[in-house]
Parts: C-alpha cells; sequence; structure tokens
C-alpha cells in the first residue's frame, strides 16, 4: 500500500455496521478494499506511480469505484503499481519496490502487484485491479489468486483505454468471489460506445453447476521461441489431465497470442495510452515512460489509426478459432516464474529503449486476451517444489465469461486452493 485514508474508511465502516442492522443486502457491505494507483477516486490523490503524478486530489471518480462503493465495499488505500502500468512488476522510483509475499526475494508482477501481493499477505481479502496486458492475470499466477479478466465492454468506464483493451476487476482468493464483483460492476451502460451483450444470468450463479462438455485447446510453450519454464509448462498440462478427467476433450493447438504482426501495433496502442493520465509532469517521469512519451509524439495520427485496424483485423481472424476449433483456450498465464524483485525495473532503466525480457515472457501468453477482448482467467492451480504459486489460464470465446467462470469453477472444486496461504500471510 503507498496511501491510506483510515478515517474516512473508519466512517464508512461505522455506516455499513447501520446498513446492516437496517437489513441492507449489498453483497460486499462492509469488506475493505483498496484502490489501484492508476485509477481516480474523488478526493483522493493519484500518482500513476510517478513522480511526475498531478498534485491534489481527483475530482472525479472511474466508473468502477462508484460500483465497488455501490456494492458496499469500503474504499481504505491505494496499492502500488509500476509507473504509469506499462510494466509487468509493481516497482517504480516514487515508492521502490513491492514483494511477493511468497517470497520476499521474487515480484508480485504487475501492473496490480500491489492490489496482488496484499490480498496474498492476508492484509485484504479481496482488492481492485485492472488489466491492458495482463495486469490482473499475472499478478494473480504470481501470488496464488484468482484473477478474472472481464471482456471488452463488460465493465464501464468514463472513457475506454487503449480502444477497450483495459478492463477493471479484481485479484480474489475464490472464483465465487470474482463472479460476485463481475455481477456488480458490469454493465450494458447506456452512455458508453461500447458494451458487451447482457449475460443470460447473474455470473455468481455460474459456480453453482459444472459446463457441459467442453473442446479444450492446449497451449503449453509460448510462441515466436520464447523460453517457457518448465514449471509454467508443467502446471498447463496438469491442469488439461484434470480436464480429461471431469469429462472434457483436450487437444494441442498453437495460437499467436504474441507475433511479429501484433507486437508493433500494440506497442503503439500502449504509446497512445499515456493520453489517458492528466496533470502529470513529463520531466519528472522515469527514462522508459520518457521515451515512450517521446514515441508517441513523433507517430501520427494515421500510424495509430493503422495500428488500431492491423489489431482489429488480427483479431478478427484469430477469434474465429473459438468455437470451430476449440471452446477454451488453456495455457500457463505466463512463460516465466516471478522475477527476482527489483530487476525488471531496473533492467528497464538500464535499456530504456529495448523491451525487457521478463516483461515480454510475462504477456507473451496474456496480451493476446487485451487485443481480441476475450474473456480470460488466471486460476492458482501449481506451485514449485518450492512453493512459488504458477498460474494457469483459460481464455473463452466473445463475451462467454459464464462458460469461463462456470469452467473455474469447476477445476476450483476438483483442485481447492483457497485455503492455501503465503508464509507471511495473515489469515483474514
Amino acid at each position: 500500500m503507498i496511501w491510506r485514508n483510515d478515517e474516512d474508511a473508519r466512517s464508512a465502516a461505522v455506516e455499513a455496521d447501520r446498513r446492516l442492522a437496517a437489513g441492507d443486502h449489498a453483497p460486499f457491505l462492509g469488506v475493505p478494499l483498496p484502490i489501484k494507483d492508476l485509477t481516480p477516486v474523488a478526493g483522493w490523490p493519484v500518482s500513476y506511480g510517478s513522480r511526475g503524478g498531478p498534485p491534489g486530489v481527483s475530482e472525479q471518480s472511474e466508473l468502477v469505484v462508484d460500483a465497488l462503493r455501490d456494492a458496499g465495499f469500503v474504499l481504505c488505500a491505494r496499492t502500488n503499481t509500476p509507473e504509469f502500468g506499462v510494466i509487468t512488476v509493481a516497482e517504480n522510483s516514487r515508492y521502490g519496490i513491492t514483494r511477493n509475499p511468497w517470497d520476499t526475494n521474487r515480484s508480485p508482477g504487475g501492473s496490480s502487484g500491489g492490489a496482488a501481493a496484499t490480498v496474498a499477505a492476508g492484509m485484504f481479502p479481496i482488492a481492485h485491479a485492472n488489466d491492458g496486458g495482463g495486469s490482473i492475470r499475472i499478478p494473480a499466477s504470481y501470488c496464488g489468486l484468482v484473477g478474472l479478466k472481464p471482456s471488452r465492454g463488460r465493465v464501464p468506464r468514463l472513457a475506454q483505454s487503449w480502444l477497450g483493451a483495459v478492463v477493471e476487476g479484481v485479484v480474489a482468493r475464490t472464483v465465487a468471489d470474482s463472479a460476485t464483483v463481475l455481477d456488480t460492476i458490469a454493465g450494458p451502460d447506456p452512455l458508453a460506445w461500447y458494451n458487451a451483450p447482457a449475460a443470460a444470468r447473474p455470473f455468481a450463479e455460474e459456480t453453482a453447476a459444472p459446463p457441459e462438455a467442453l473442446r479444450i485447446g492446449l497451449m503449453a510453450q509460448a510462441p515466436l521461441g520464447i523460453p517457457t519454464d518448465e514449471s509454467c509448462t508443467a502446471a498447463a498440462r496438469a491442469a488439461a489431465a484434470t480436464l480429461e478427467q471431469l469429462g472434457h476433450t483436450v487437444s494441442e493447438v498453437e495460437v499467436p497470442t504474441i507475433s511479429e504482426e501484433m507486437v508493433p501495433s500494440f506497442i503503439m496502442l500502449t504509446q497512445g495510452g499515456l493520453a489517458d493520465y492528466d496533470g502529470v509532469d513529463w520531466s519528472a517521469v522515469e527514462p522508459h515512460i520518457a521515451h515512450q512519451r517521446r514515441l508517441s509524439s513523433e507517430s501520427g495520427a494515421y500510424d495509430y489509426v493503422l495500428a488500431a485496424r492491423n489489431l482489429e483485423l488480427l483479431s478478427r481472424r484469430e477469434v474465429a478459432r473459438w468455437g470451430r476449433d476449440f471452446d477454451v483456450l488453456l495455457t500457463p498465464t505466463s512463460a516465466i516464474l516471478p522475477p527476482q524483485a527489483g530487476a525488471v525495473l531496473e533492467a528497464q532503466h538500464a535499456t530504456p529503449d529495448q523491451p525487457v525480457f521478463d516483461v515480454v515472457a510475462s504477456v507473451s501468453f496474456t496480451a493476446f486476451g487485451n487485443v481480441t477482448g476475450l474473456p480470460a482467467a488466471s486460476l492458482p492451480l501449481h506451485w514449485t517444489d518450492e512453493g512459488v504459486p504458477v498460474g494457469v489460464q483459460l481464455v473463452a470465446g466473445p463475451w462467454q465469461e459464464g462458460t469461463l467462470i462456470a469452467l473455474a469453477a469447476q477445476l476450483e472444486r476438483a483442485l481447492p486452493w483457497a485455503e492455501r496461504r503465503a508464509p507471511l500471510a495473515q489469515v483474514v
């Protein structure tokens, strides 16, 4: 946590007691929840993890903040994130290094690494997070948690970021908590430009019954020859074996979850995303952000539109495989185990104009879900012999959160994980 709001949180807790006594049935009434330091909350400071963050407090909350408060959560703190959320560890020059409660020599991932660390450490039962290239799923994988990334357009935002690739959610211990939160924050929003179709029934109900037999596509190795840690591959294959025992059909597939076609356009999208942040002193940002800002100012609107068009055409081609070749894609969440704490930021500062291997390897399976807008989840199904969590990712078809949640809940019943605690965790 990088900022706390104790006085207002205590007042909100007192109000929650009053509402409970009056018979209020808000689903998370009185549950404390931190908000990630990329998301504005009216009356709170937001720094975006940067020394150049805006002064003062925000005038308006992001829509997900209002939805979380309406669900009864007591908003009480901010969690650490990389500067502007663009690398996959919660490390920055302003607040320093966030460490993994399972192994404090390792990172909890990013960009929602502070959020995942607070839940894994037992500070909170659940934490707000968001995901533009894996930022919910990667920390969930590294911290032994559930990380559900909704579909594009499922959760309303004031304005879409990265063409809707950025989505809001939480990191949690159980599929049921994740599904119930999604019920409380999902649209449709009549004022939004884009909305996912309404679900057939509440997502929480999907956890109660197993799904029908599904065709699972297994991809255990990262594309482009990116080395995949043996533990990550083993985690995916073990999950595949369990799914076969549960009555599903598993076959090996290859999907360009990261490709030479996709990467340049996606990078341009993220560079343009720096425009999402208001009131920033760009002279005070970290070297890699200054480099990205410079590149974004040199790119023209025509280049950006071409990049967006390329991503949409690539997405159309690849998403057609869901429902045709398989129903759900199964992969490791990350191609690597949690990296050493501090190493990624150090490497990125040393070469601000070059991608860091650990960042690329972390998103090699996840960024595809943001480009395509498909719903995806990381589940804590595996641990190394040293006790390091290894997440497994499920990716469902367009707007099929219901299928994804039902399948995840089935795996949770078969391989329960919620009672497993990090060595440094306090039980809450």
